[in-house]
Parts: C-alpha cells; structure tokens; sequence
C-alpha cells in the first residue's frame, strides 16, 4: 500500500516537474538571450551567459557611435543599446500609471459595489449580481469598437484617458471582493453600525482593512492585465508615442533597429518582465491567502 502511495505521490511531482520546465523555459531563453552575442544567440550556443568576450558589434558602429564606445561585452551592448535605442524608461513609467490608476479606480467602485451584493438587502439584488457574472463572460475585444467610437467622438484617443477610462469598472474585481465580503460576519457590520457609522464608513473603515489579502490578490490580476495588454493600447495610441506603454514600447522598439538584433529585444523584455515578477514575490503570500478566502463562503 505505501508503495502504491510512493509511485502515486511520484507522479504527481514528475508532472508538476514537467509542468514548471515548461512555463519556465521561455523565462530561461529570454535571460539567456539577452546575455548573449548574436552570432551566439543565431547557434543556439554558448549556455546560459554565452563566452561574454569583449567584441565591437557593427550595427552599434552603423548607428553613428565610435568602435571604442561599441566595444563591449555582449550583456553590456544588449542593455546598453536596448536602453540607447527606446525610450524604455518612459514606457515603464507610462505603464505604471496607467495601471495605477485603473487599479484604484477599480478599488473605488468595486468595494461599494460587493459591499452592497454581499451585505445589504434590496430588491432586486439578486438580478444584479446575476448581470456582474453575465458581464464576466463578454470578451474584451466584443466592446472594443464601441468603446473605441465613443472615446474617438469624445476626442481622447492618444491620451492617458483612452488607456484608462473603460477599464475602470471591473466586474471581476467586484465579483471576487463580493466573495470575500461574504466571509466577514455579520456581527461585526452591526457593531459598527451600533457605533453610529454609515454604509460609506462602513465599507472603508472596516471592510477595507479586512480585505487587504482579497485587494492584493486582485491587484495582482488588474496589474499584470493591463501591464501586458497589446490590444487596446494598439488601438487608441496611434500617433503619441510617448504614451506608449511597455508591451507597445517593445514593438516600437523591434521596429525601430536591426529586426537581426534579439539580443537588445530580449534586454528590453527582461527589463518590462522583472518588475511583475519582484511585485509577485514580494505579494505572494498575501495573493494566495486573498484567493483561498474568496473561495470559503
């Protein structure tokens, strides 16, 4: 019996193995990449760092600098030209706010919002929660022409508004905080009304502070969605390109040098990669108590 318990438990971690080699291996090729030379990159040789001899690289000298200032290793020409070539700061920052921004906004009205579908009773509740789950099921890219009219009718298109405005209610986000919401007693509601709070009061001074791991947990989500999202970006920003954001940095960027050149295309990745990668580890243990608590009621 234990040992059926051993092969069983075996498998189990050979397929999570196979599962993590899998999702990882285009994280390796990437770092990887960008360490490396492009004769190096073009065999698929030299490992994970490659040789890191020092060489001058001719499209650095083609671009009008000097041998000397292109003489490098290859990881320092690959962030270096990377950083040289696109304005990568600037996507950075424009990514940050504009995730920022749809993220509190979102927090705004989703807790008002789950607050109210989750602990206060009203006609007709039940019809509007129904709708919150009907409207999880309209893709994103259904909406996307009317949204796209009506922002271009309002004259906002190549603005921060047009990156912002339409994601500002999220159903998902009232949804999972409605779920969370359901797990906090009742008693403690009532003891703060007892204390003379209205509903407003209620929702920021004692359900905001009890949702802290649901709030994390759908950060994470928002985040990393609109940090990586290409099409909307696409369609609204097409004339301003400082409002590019990271995802429409890169393809400005790859458009924009020797399309030979992946080794400052992967240095460019790896840099708009790591910081929701840092962001997920540092969150990580809120993120997975905020997911388990939004399941228990």
């Amino acid at each position: 019996m234990e040992a059926k318990q051993y092969i069983g438990e075996g498998w189990k971690h050979a397929i999570l193995i196979i599962g993590a080699i899998v999702v990882m291996l285009p994280f390796y090729m990437m770092v990887s990449m960008s360490l490396k030379s492009q004769q190096e990159i073009q065999s698929i040789s030299g490992g994970l760092i490659g040789a890191q001899e020092t060489q001058t690289f001719p499209v650095c000298v083609k671009t009008g600098y000097s041998e000397e200032t292109c003489t490098m290793k290859p990881y320092q020409y690959n962030y270096w030209f990377a950083f040289e070539k696109a304005p990568i700061p600037r996507y950075l920052m424009n990514g940050v706010i504009v995730t920022l921004s749809i993220f509190i906004i979102q927090v705004l009205v989703a807790l008002p919002c789950a607050y109210a579908l989750a602990k206060l009773r009203f006609y007709g509740r039940e019809f509007v929660f129904s709708m919150v789950l009907f409207c999880l099921l309209i893709p994103v890219h259904g909406i996307a022409l009317p949204l796209y009219v009506m922002l271009a009718q309002a004259g906002l298109v190549d603005t921060y508004s047009a990156l912002i405005l339409p994601w500002t209610i999220s159903v998902f986000g009232i949804f999972l905080m409605r779920q969370f919401f359901m797990t906090v007693p009742d008693e403690l509601i009532d003891a703060a009304r007892m204390d003379g709070m209205g509903e407003y009061a209620i929702v920021w001074k004692v359900m905001l502070p009890t949702a802290i791991p649901a709030l994390l947990a759908f950060a994470i989500f928002s985040v990393v969605a609109h940090w990586n999202d290409y099409f909307w970006p696409r369609m609204v920003i097409t004339g301003n390109r400082d409002l590019f954001t990271p995802p429409l940095g890169i393809r400005e960027f790859r458009g924009g040098i020797d399309s030979d050149e992946f080794g400052p295309m992967m240095a460019s990745i790896v840099t708009v990669t790591v910081p929701l990668i840092v962001a997920f580890i540092i969150a990580q243990k809120r993120f997975i108590e905020g997911i388990t608590l939004t399941g228990m009621k």
